[in-house]
């Protein structure tokens, strides 16, 4: 008499014990690559801290920015905790976390339990994830705003309770989602998908017209100050819809989009590691892409067939729109496991070995999946010289004692918001007081009458010198 699995205690429970195992990963890979991954802020870091030390909620002009939740999170960390590479990154670190539970949820909606779980363990180590996981720019809001808006019109199409609070919160996110650029796109392939599949059409028609309008007010309330700004500067309209100022170069930005996503043997590592999903991962996506053709006509079809349509030309035009295409992916990659897993259970529909047999290989192919994508990750960003160049560690290395900075022109406008948020500490591009540190961009830029007292270095430029403390001559 053969054993039953079915009645252990472990397998009526594997799904809470997968998920649960989801959430520790996650939480330790976003806390590593929020401390450890890459060990530095980016240029960008730099840009979007300037653009967050700018708003203020009594000043509805400084509302008019494209990313504004993001700026506003950004900007109440800074206050509450002080400027730092860890406080800087922890706006995305949060957003990153509400995108993986969003998306787990999502997954679980859309295909078999056994199917979400193995296509969000997947997702949630791939490099690009947990790169813009730890970026301190509006990245991650292109993952977020795109996972909850499919996430929250999915339950309102299955018509889960409370059906009101997701209808509010679609809206509500709906509207935040138009500060972002090209997250347009996603409510255009909804709205599209909404009018064209008949069982979608069925179930809008359904819905309660009042509570629809009371949620669509609220959303038209949010973007308020979006609007303004659309109406006094159009070129924020531009940017919200990923229109550039100037023509592109189409045939570079293909060969671009072709390394990024096929550059297997050429593989690129600057300030984002390319190919984004590694060989097995899109061999996988392609099986997925097949899979949405023969089922066209579902409503999920539907969903990410118009959506890839509307980001194609987007692309085309800015290659570095990559993390608008992550969802989409994931779902395919989805689709693509479902497609074999299925394909396989059909050739051995009463076989119980056969089948438990079949799961081994894509146990294998899965954890070569997550192990290779945290491995790239973790290596390509921390170690590869061409790519950690790209992330200064000046901040961590600024002496806690300095009372007066000299920067450069450039560095000012970064400093001044460190100093705003660092009690006894002032920043100019000329050097003044007995004792003060200068960068090593500004290094140039001492007068006579001081002498080094010190030198700060790091282990990651070649040019290791990063800030030079100088005292007066004694006379």
């Amino acid at each position: 008499m053969g054993i039953d699995v079915t009645s252990f205690y472990t397998y009526r429970w594997r799904y809470w014990i997968g998920y649960g195992f989801i959430g520790v990963l996650l939480v330790g890979l976003l806390l590593f690559a929020g401390l450890y991954v890459p060990g530095g802020i980016s240029a960008q870091e730099i840009q979007s801290v300037v653009k967050s030390s700018t708003i203020s909620l009594t000043d509805v002009h400084s509302l008019a920015v494209t990313n504004l939740p993001y700026h506003v999170l950004q900007r109440a960390s800074l206050v509450i905790f002080g400027v730092s590479d860890f406080s800087i990154k922890l706006p995305s670190l949060i957003l990153a976390l509400f995108s993986a539970i969003g998306l787990i949820v999502l997954l679980r909606q859309w295909f078999r339990p056994n199917i979400a779980f193995l296509a969000s363990t997947i997702a949630i180590t791939t490099g690009q994830f947990l790169f813009i996981a730890q970026s301190g720019t509006p990245d991650i809001l292109y993952v977020l705003w795109a996972v909850w808006l499919l996430l929250l019109g999915t339950l309102i199409a299955k018509r889960v309770q409370p059906r009101t609070l997701w209808k509010v919160l679609f809206f509500v996110v709906s509207a935040l989602s138009l500060y972002t650029p090209l997250s347009v796109y996603a409510l255009i392939a909804l709205s599209l998908s909404a009018v064209l599949h008949p069982h979608l059409r069925y179930i809008i028609r359904q819905l309660s017209k009042r509570k629809l309008a009371g949620a669509f007010a609220l959303g038209i309330v949010i973007i308020i100050p979006l609007v303004f700004g659309v109406i006094k500067s159009p070129e924020l309209g531009l940017t919200i819809l990923g229109i550039p100022a100037r023509w592109p170069n189409v045939s570079a930005n293909l060969l671009v989009l072709v390394q990024q996503y096929l550059g297997f043997a050429l593989p690129s590592s600057t300030g984002l590691m390319t190919p984004v999903f590694g060989l097995g991962s899109m061999l996988i996506i392609g099986f997925g892409v097949y899979k949405l053709i023969r089922t066209r006509q579902s409503a999920q079809s539907y969903i990410v067939i118009i959506w890839l349509l509307c980001l194609m030309p987007i692309l085309v035009t800015d290659p570095l729109f990559t993390s608008v295409t992550f969802l989409p992916l994931v779902l395919l990659l989805a689709t693509g496991l479902s497609s074999l897993l299925g394909y396989w259970y059909n050739l051995f529909p009463r076989n119980p070995y056969a089948r438990i047999a079949g799961l081994i290989p894509l146990v294998i192919l899965v954890g070569a999946l997550v192990f290779t994508g945290l491995e790239r990750y973790v290596y390509g960003y921390h170690y590869d010289p061409q790519t950690v160049s790209n992330f200064s560690q000046d901040l961590a290395l600024l002496p806690k004692d300095t009372r007066h900075l000299v920067v450069t022109e450039e560095q000012l406008p970064f400093y001044q918001v460190v100093a705003a948020h660092h009690k006894g500490l002032t920043v100019s591009t000329n050097p003044s007081g007995p004792t003060f540190a200068v960068s090593f961009a500004a290094k140039n830029n001492i007068i006579a009458g001081y002498r080094i007292d010190r030198i700060i270095t790091s282990t990651t430029y070649i040019n290791a010198d990063r800030f030079y403390v100088y005292k007066k001559t004694v006379q």
